[in-house]
């Protein structure tokens, strides 16, 4: 995925605030917090990860399965790509 090259620091921020989300999950057993506040935590660190997974969906379809330009064979790459990160999101 070459395309995400571009955000690619944007991404990394993403992906770093969420490492620190599930170091508080981590806290909040470790410390046997209460049952609501670590579901809290576990829902907003899953919040947090399809909003990435959704932004690196999106940047895929737009980069290669509907940019001008691309070989058939390039576009059905795409498309089984997707596919398959949509199929294992899904479960």
């Amino acid at each position: 995925m070459a395309h995400t090259h571009s955000g690619k620091e944007e991404l990394l921020k993403r992906v770093k605030r969420i490492a620190g989300q599930v170091q508080a999950i981590e806290r909040a057993l470790e410390g046997e917090a209460d049952c609501g506040k670590t579901l809290h935590l576990v829902a907003a660190t899953r919040g947090a990860i399809n909003g990435l997974l959704d932004e690196i969906i999106e940047d895929h379809a737009r980069e290669h399965v509907a940019k001008p330009g691309l070989t058939d064979q390039e576009r059905a790459q795409g498309v089984e790509e997707l596919l398959e990160a949509i199929r294992r999101y899904s479960k």
